[in-house]
């Protein structure tokens, strides 16, 4: 089967959850997936039941124990590109159907990875593999490069109403 890239970017709230839901689906299906989780670091619930209930899932975060919120470290630089260059392994061996890079626009966006990068390893992916890209703030180049992009626009959220993060649901 043809591997393709897609990319789920924009504002609104669901990129990784839609992200995952695709890798469930892939699981289903008999396909190993390879979640690389770029700026997080935190424990996130999806952890658990991916460590717990789904062998054919690997998740790796390339992230500190914080979200970006202001200027990365040379800390977070240094996570992210050991980071990618653990997901250019795992893409160019090939024994991984889905490849998501979960927040890689966002690594892209604070200068943590380059685009040419990317576009690299896009260019080089073996034919069979399917890249799945999300975050915010994706580049032109990216859009351009990807054989699906997907918007997620917000129209309204409970967090402007001062709504925290709820374990289960945002985490």
């Amino acid at each position: 089967m043809k591997g393709y890239v897609q990319v789920y970017t924009g504002n609104g709230k669901g990129k990784t959850t839609a992200a995952l839901g695709l890798a469930v689906r892939a699981v289903g299906a008999g396909m190993k997936v390879f979640i690389g989780q770029f700026v997080k670091g935190m424990h996130y619930s999806e952890l658990d039941v991916i460590n717990s209930d789904l062998e054919n899932v690997t998740v790796r975060q390339y992230g500190r124990d914080c979200f970006i919120i202001n200027e990365p470290t040379p800390e977070d630089k240094e996570a992210a590109q050991n980071g990618f260059g653990r997901i250019r392994q795992i893409v160019h061996a090939g024994k991984h159907e889905l490849v998501i890079l979960d927040e890689l626009n966002i690594a892209i966006y604070y200068g943590l990875i380059s685009i040419d990068e990317v576009l690299r390893l896009i260019k080089d992916k073996p034919s069979h593999v399917e890249l799945v890209i999300t975050g915010r703030y994706a580049p032109d180049e990216l859009l351009k490069a990807a054989d699906l992009v997907t918007e997620m626009k917000e129209v309204r959220h409970y967090y402007q109403k001062g709504v925290q993060a709820r374990k289960g649901i945002e985490f």
